[in-house]
Order: structure tokens, then C-alpha cells, then sequence
């Protein structure tokens, strides 16, 4: 088997794999703001369903989160979905998952702000929202930007569990060709396509910190 051939596969497996990634991110770090602020609220009922789901995403495998977003529509719905709807289930299944994780990250670095901070601005005449969108969040974006970097690598190499409902990206391709020739070399490369997607990763996000260090 040669070369050339392994990269083709896996490349059109790497294209599903970064595909997952960035519809993840995309919907994922908005919907964990939206949650870390529920997981804040002073109304008692927000802030204990923002709990629990954070409770159950963080404590629940996301293979099994995986295998109840395809099955759910069926067995609680009595809906019958393609298909088509298997790679639906895998990004709303990672979206809901991650989004949990980035909603603590977030309330971790929202909660380290000085409350002097937020006491000044409103000697100065700023709102609320003008406070936090214009003063704290540029700050705390700077502040989660080394955890957020560690999800989101993390986030790379769990693209592979897409293969639980049967969507082949990258990992699922290279164990097909592995099996269907009995040799290594496919994982081996797989390997090396995912060390250089989390490197490109990792260096991004540290350049993006280093133009930060204006907000220390």
C-alpha cells in the first residue's frame, strides 16, 4: 500500500475531523458563556438548572452523551431520523458537552476579576453591560485563555468518538485501512496529523495570549 493512498484516506477524514472542531468551537464558547452566567444568576432556579447540566455533561462520558443525542428522538419521541442525522447528533452532542466545560472556565475567570474593578466603573458612569463587554470580559478572555487552550486540544482528539454513530473522520479511516491491510503505518500517520492540528492549536492560542499581555 503506498504512501500516497494513506494521505488520501485520511485526508478526507481529516476534512469530517476539523469540521467537528470548528462547529464545536463555533457553538460551544457562546453557549458556555450564556451557561457560566446562568451558573452566576442570583435566581435560584437558573442557577440550579445551570448546575445540574453542567453536573451531568462533566460527570457523564461523552460516548454516552453521544449515543443519547442519536437515540433520544426515537425513544422519547417516537421520531424516526436518518442517517443524516447521525453527524447532527455528534456536533450537538460535543457542543453540549464542551459548552459545560468552557461555562466553568469562564465563571472561574469572571469570579477572579477584582470587585474594585467593577466599583470603579461605576463611579465612572458605566452601566453594567458597558462594564462587563468594554472592561471585564477583554480581561477575563486573557485570563481562560490557558485552559481554554487545554479543551480545545483535548477537543481534537475527542473528534475520534465520532465513530460511535458511525461518522468517519480521521482516527475511524486510519483503523479501516489498518485492519483491511494488517499494518500500523495508517495510525502512525493519523498520529502525526493530529500532534501537527494540536501544535497549529496550541501555538495560535499562545500567540493570541503574548498580544494580550497589554490587559496584565
Amino acid at each position: 500500500m503506498s504512501i500516497y493512498f494513506i494521505l488520501t484516506q485520511l485526508g478526507q477524514g481529516f476534512l469530517t475531523t476539523i469540521l467537528i472542531f470548528i462547529l464545536t468551537l463555533l457553538f460551544s464558547l457562546p453557549l458556555g458563556l450564556v451557561v457560566s452566567f446562568g451558573r452566576m444568576s442570583k435566581i435560584f432556579i437558573i442557577r440550579t438548572i445551570s448546575k445540574l447540566y453542567i453536573s451531568i455533561m462533566r460527570g457523564t462520558p461523552l460516548m454516552l452523551q453521544l449515543i443519547v443525542v442519536f437515540f433520544a428522538p426515537y425513544y422519547v419521541f417516537g421520531l424516526q431520523m436518518g442517517s443524516s442525522f447521525r453527524f447532527t447528533a455528534v456536533i450537538i452532542a460535543f457542543v453540549l458537552n464542551y459548552a459545560a466545560y468552557f461555562a466553568e472556565i469562564y465563571r472561574g475567570g469572571i469570579e477572579s476579576m477584582p470587585i474594585g474593578q467593577y466599583e470603579a466603573c461605576k463611579v465612572l458612569g458605566l452601566s453594567k453591560s458597558q462594564t462587563f463587554i468594554r472592561i471585564i470580559l477583554p480581561q477575563v478572555f486573557k485570563r481562560v485563555l490557558p485552559p481554554l487552550t487545554n479543551e480545545t486540544i483535548t477537543l481534537v482528539k475527542d473528534t475520534s468518538l465520532a465513530f460511535v454513530l458511525s461518522v468517519v473522520e480521521m482516527f475511524t479511516t486510519a483503523k479501516q485501512i489498518a485492519a483491511s491491510e494488517t499494518t500500523m503505518l495508517p495510525l502512525m500517520i493519523a498520529g502525526v496529523f493530529y500532534y501537527i492540528f494540536n501544535l497549529i492549536v496550541a501555538l495560535s492560542m499562545e500567540r493570541m495570549e503574548n498580544r494580550l499581555n497589554y490587559y496584565r
